[in-house]
């Protein structure tokens, strides 16, 4: 009786098409690539860093006229932003203009400052891969 069982599991999975995985695109699933890179916008390749191996993933909601306060992150980190327009600023000058959709893969270990320059909150979702231990976020000297 096993092998008859065995038999049958053997063909069910050579004959039935098995569901499709979330990352195949399919009539039922679309996959739209966000961002890929090497590299953080400002052209650094990303290092990650040593120790246990820790994602944090972040809401972050910034009010019309408001802005982050010059920063830096010790981790590599994404985000997208899914409400208003905010421009990310470096102390050499450069700027990046953020619309809802866009991505950004962060600088690190480069102050920078974010400010909403637009007249609805900015609303962003950001994923550090950092370190357990490690603080992610530290405010620029």
């Amino acid at each position: 009786m096993k092998l008859n069982l065995h038999l049958l599991l053997g063909f069910v999975f050579l004959y039935v098409p098995l569901t499709a995985s979330a990352l195949e695109p399919s009539a039922n699933i679309k996959v739209t690539p966000l961002i890929q890179s090497t590299q953080s916008w400002n052209e650094t390749p990303i290092v990650y860093p040593e120790g246990q191996a820790q994602i944090t993933g972040l809401m972050i909601e910034i009010a019309p006229g408001a802005d982050t306060g010059w920063h830096q992150h010790s981790a590599p980190s994404f985000g997208v932003i899914t409400q208003g327009t905010l421009e990310v600023t470096l102390k050499d000058g450069r700027v990046k203009r953020l619309q809802a959709g866009d991505a950004l893969i962060e600088v690190v270990n480069t102050d920078h400052i974010g400010r909403n320059v637009g007249d609805i909150p900015v609303k962003l979702i950001v994923f550090y891969a950092g370190a357990v231990g490690q603080v992610l976020t530290v405010k620029a000297k």
